[in-house]
């Protein structure tokens, strides 16, 4: 893998981030407390998708190796999932076609967990990790789901595609929440095969904190009343850990190899914290313990919708 690997990767991501950002300004300024970080959670989702979109594109010949090897023509798969993750990227940045980008994200994502990561657990039953992937790439689809499902809702109401959502959503941050608590010695967040740095003071207690957010915040999503809160401290928590775990272990890594995974870390923990503030952003607001969708009849205002 030479050097510009990386470098392809970490671009397309960051360029994607910056437009967004750009593209939710007013969002952004009108949105208070945790909603502005609901208010920019397609850009967290976006983001993520254009940096592994780029890395379909400059590591195809070794993605190839995930595919089905009964699929055909299989490097060209490799090659229009990764322009798919940037198109993809761009829509839910720019605010275009995000209905239907949601939607096939969606449909994606499933595709993912049933052709590649559920034959894999099932061949491998007692890994741990191989599960965990099936279920965060599930997450993903969810995540998706929800906010298509919201947005193909006339009334803002909770629908089929909403309610599946965030209950896929909600189960898996538990089973998450426990697995970190279990297992403290590896890095909180989507628990998986990375240890927790040796510069990182009290690695259990953060292991311990992050498990109780995650299972509280599973709890929360799964009552579609704290639904929008409890997501939107999950998508809190999730991005901190981006910037102040994963992004440091990659600005420390050295050779290409290391590099690389821990790009994937960064992009992967900030996707998973897109995808549950896109469920935080289907759920109904909430003031004084009232549904402001329910307040008004289930007619909300949203110019975001689209």
């Amino acid at each position: 893998m030479p050097p510009t690997t990386n470098v392809w990767i970490c671009v397309a991501g960051v360029i994607a981030l910056v437009v967004g950002f750009v593209a939710a300004r007013r969002e952004l300024q009108t949105a208070v407390g945790l909603d502005k970080l609901v208010a920019v959670g397609r850009v967290l989702f976006a983001a993520p998708l254009a940096a592994f979109g780029a890395e379909h594109l400059v590591l195809g010949k070794v993605i190839i190796g995930a595919v089905p090897v009964w699929m055909p023509v299989r490097l060209f798969w490799v090659y229009f999932v990764g322009l798919a993750l940037i198109a993809a990227a761009f829509s839910l940045a720019l605010g275009i076609r995000v209905r239907l980008t949601a939607t096939l994200l969606a449909i994606m994502f499933f595709l993912f967990v049933v052709m590649l990561h559920v034959p894999n657990a099932v061949a491998q039953m007692h890994d741990r990790f191989i599960w965990n992937v099936a279920l965060r790439d599930l997450s993903f689809g969810a995540g998706a789901l929800a906010l298509a499902g919201f947005l193909w809702s006339r009334d803002g109401g909770e629908n089929v595609a909403v309610w599946v959502g965030r209950v896929v959503f909600g189960v898996v941050l538990m089973v998450y929440g426990v697995e970190l608590i279990l297992f403290p010695q590896f890095a909180p967040g989507v628990p998986l095969e990375k240890l927790t740095p040796s510069w990182v003071p009290g690695p259990h207690v953060w292991a311990l904190l992050t498990g109780l957010v995650c299972i509280g915040g599973g709890v929360a999503i799964l009552i579609r009343r704290y639904c929008r809160d409890g997501a939107a401290v999950v998508g809190l928590v999730m991005t901190l850990l981006t910037v102040f775990l994963y992004l440091p272990i990659l600005l420390m890594a050295s050779g290409v190899p290391a590099v690389l995974e821990g790009a994937n870390y960064v992009w992967d923990t900030l996707l998973y914290a897109g995808a549950v503030l896109l469920v935080a952003e289907g759920a109904p607001k909430v003031r004084y313990g009232v549904a402001l969708a329910d307040e008004v009849g289930g007619a909300t205002a949203d110019p975001l919708r689209g």
